[in-house]
């Protein structure tokens, strides 16, 4: 299957957002945290409301006009839109929300939105946060020179992140052409 990543249109928000929901259904459930398919939904349906569905749409827009300050990529297949990566610029470089479907991953895509974000994150230092029992996300982020901080944090009382950090980026990064992604 052909993915294409590239910047989002404002008629994009309501298919991020769906996605964006449905990647939280496929990545967090767990019963050990407490964490179903209606917390879930009670947390983060309203990403999918036409509120939701409006702060995409202003995110996106505020991308194009400010691309040095916010980041913001699809990963689009011929039916749908199957991940995303943003990122913000501070005083650091936050990196997040980051998702990709169940379906896209182990292709590369990840890498390929990696060698888009880091050129434009530049040198400065990111940082994000990411559940800590997604061993395959902090793996991940691991092997582009993240590291766990020990900062924890409990989302709405209960979905437990934890903060990763890198200084700054190595040579090696890899564009997304290189991955085979265009």
């Amino acid at each position: 299957m052909a993915h294409r990543i590239l910047a989002p249109h404002p008629a994009d928000a309501e298919a991020v957002a769906r996605m964006q929901l449905r990647a939280w259904l496929q990545t967090y459930p767990n019963d050990a945290a407490g964490i179903d398919e209606t917390w879930i939904r009670e947390q983060r349906g309203s990403a999918v409301t036409a509120e939701g569905i409006t702060r995409w749409r202003e995110f996106i827009e505020e991308a194009g006009r400010q691309p040095n300050l916010l980041f913001c990529r699809v990963v689009l297949t011929e039916a749908e839109i199957v991940g995303f990566l943003c990122g913000r610029r501070d005083e650091t470089v936050l990196l997040g929300p980051m998702y990709l479907l169940n379906e896209a991953q182990g292709q590369g895509i990840g890498h390929g939105l990696m060698g888009e974000f880091l050129p434009w994150a530049e040198d400065a230092p990111i940082r994000l946060w990411v559940t800590d029992y997604n061993k395959r996300a902090i793996s991940f982020y691991e092997h582009y020179g993240f590291k766990l901080t020990g900062e924890r944090e409990f989302w709405r009382r209960r979905l437990p992140n934890v903060r990763m950090v890198r200084d700054s980026m190595p040579n090696h990064v890899k564009t997304a052409s290189d991955h085979g992604i265009r």
